[in-house]
């Protein structure tokens, strides 16, 4: 690869066919980019509270470290790529492509299963917030819907339908697309002023209820689960909670996806994921320790906090100060969910670009328009999360694409060894220290665990429907690659594989059978997981 690409500030970097992106922003645009990721608590924080009970607030604060020690391992490959944008799925890709063919895609496509929901689910909740401030919960317009589709042999009680959610959470999506259509600069600038509308009262309802003493130690102590024991019900409890909270807690990383649109990639690359990983520390860790310790159980289990079209009237109430101040709040809780669609739907299209650029998905996701947006990737985000909408349990939809998105985060920890390895005389703009790639490594592992022992906890076809998903990129990229492009990468793909420039070894496996066992050991964990705990 060549160091002038990104030479100047707001020059282009090549994108293949249709255009190219912008170096148009720094660490600070992508740090606000990515801020929409603290907003992710209200999607689940409802469900994993009444699923676990007590303990709930203590699987935030652990799932937030892991994610955390994580995003160092992330932050390193990212710095290899300056000219690749898409986030830590396309740099690890070019660790697994020498070993694997079929491997490398698969990451790519499992992250964005895992991000486009954000989409459908966020919108959805935006609009029951809305109709619930304007209707009431027990309104007809909220009980109204066309059913089109019954997908019962899917997940029990899931349909395909219309309704009012549906409806407005659609417009919801229009006008976040509106926004980006204009390109990655002008996004961030929208992004910072509601990001700052957002992240505030995030910040009030995780402080406010400790400093009034609201929050009660009856409501949080004794740590036991829901089941009334730390018996294999307990603990599967417990690890699926830590399952569905990583998709929240895990997701600053999309703070890399915008490498190829830094002016300074060199030194963007590792600010940007760091100051995100902080403030979510912040945001994960006190919110859901006020939302426990003032709700307690008994409030918990009131309808719509599961689903959590409650929430935010409940937060709201939580920080007191009347009705005034409470529908101020549901207002702002508005916008931190379309602050996280922004998010999604910025790190999500130039996954897809990405992949599309390098030769895993269809070529005319490359595609950008003249303000350097992915403008054909963005309208397929579009379309499949309108489908998604249409779907009667979003914490199912959730559950199944965090199973995509921990197969990702396997994939990617392993990457950064892979690197090391196979690229180990490459300046890195950042370097991990040893321990934490060993860490990650060690967390894969640990995550592989939770898709075994958690996913089933949130549906019974969970699994299964990930793992249908999941491999659906075969057909995909087989036909792009063996079909269009003759069993040949791009030349931009290829000249990644030596991260670096050219080089003797251009191409070599030195890791050797290592990638291959450590994928044997993640599918074994998977299994032993899933048959060690079941709920009974």
């Amino acid at each position: 690869m060549t160091d002038t690409i990104y030479e100047s500030p707001g020059t282009g970097v090549k994108a293949g066919e249709g255009g190219m992106l912008f170096r148009s922003i720094g660490w600070k645009d992508a740090f606000w980019m990515a801020s929409g990721v603290p907003a992710l608590v209200l999607f689940s924080i409802g469900g994993i509270a009444a699923t676990v009970g007590n303990p709930s607030w203590v699987i935030w604060m652990l799932s937030v470290t892991f994610g955390f020690i994580q995003a160092f391992t992330y932050a390193e490959i990212a710095g290899l790529f300056p000219n690749k944008s898409g986030g830590a799925s396309v740099y690890g890709a070019a660790a697994w492509v020498r070993y694997s063919k079929i491997i490398a895609p698969l990451s790519v496509w499992c992250n964005w299963l895992a991000w486009t929901p954000v989409l459908a689910i966020g919108s959805g909740l935006a609009a029951g917030y809305i109709l619930n401030s304007f209707f009431g919960a027990d309104a007809a317009i909220n009980a109204w819907q066309i059913t089109l589709v019954d997908l019962g042999f899917v997940n029990e009680g899931l349909t395909l339908r219309i309704n009012a959610t549906s409806i407005i959470g659609t417009v919801i999506l229009l006008g976040v697309f509106a926004a980006q259509h204009h390109g990655i600069s002008r996004a961030a600038k929208i992004q910072t002023f509601i990001g700052l509308a957002v992240l505030i009262p995030l910040l009030i309802v995780g402080l406010v209820p400790l400093l009034t003493g609201d929050v009660l130690n009856a409501n949080l102590m004794p740590l036991l689960p829901s089941s009334g024991a730390w018996d294999t019900n307990g603990w599967t409890l417990f690890l699926g909670g830590l399952f569905i909270a990583a998709w929240s807690t895990y997701g600053f990383e999309t703070a890399v996806c915008y490498t190829s649109e830094f002016r300074d990639p060199k030194t963007d690359t590792f600010r940007s994921i760091f100051f995100a990983g902080l403030v979510c520390i912040v945001i994960f860790s006190l919110v859901p320790l006020a939302f426990q310790g003032v709700l307690g159980v008994e409030g918990i289990l009131q309808p719509g906090i599961v689903d959590g079209t409650a929430v935010a009237g409940a937060m709201a109430h939580m920080v007191g100060g009347g009705s005034a101040v409470a529908a101020i709040m549901v207002v702002m809780l508005c916008l931190a969910l379309v602050l996280s669609i922004m998010t999604s739907m910025a790190g999500s299209s130039r996954t897809l670009y990405q992949g599309s650029v390098d030769g895993w998905l269809p070529r005319y996701l490359s595609h950008v328009n003249e303000h350097g947006a992915p403008t054909k990737a963005m309208w397929t985000d579009l379309g499949f999360n309108l489908i998604l909408l249409m779907m009667s349990d979003y914490l199912f939809i959730l559950a199944a694409s965090n199973v995509c998105y921990l197969v990702f985060n396997f994939l990617n920890l392993h990457s950064g060894w892979i690197h090391r390895i196979d690229s180990g005389h490459v300046e890195r703009p950042w370097k991990a220290p040893n321990i934490l790639l060993w860490l990650g490594g060690i967390l894969a592992f640990f995550n592989a665990m939770l898709i075994g022992a958690g996913a089933n906890v949130w549906g019974e076809g969970t699994l299964r429907t990930a793992i249908f998903a999941i491999l659906l990129i075969v057909p995909v990229f087989a036909w792009r690659h063996w079909v269009i492009d003759k069993g040949k990468f791009p030349h931009e793909m290829l000249e990644d594989l030596t991260v670096g420039g050219v080089d003797p070894d251009h191409g070599k496996r030195k890791a050797g059978f290592l990638p291959y066992l450590t994928i044997a050991a993640g599918i074994a964990v998977v299994v032993i997981a899933n048959q060690m705990f079941q709920l009974s």
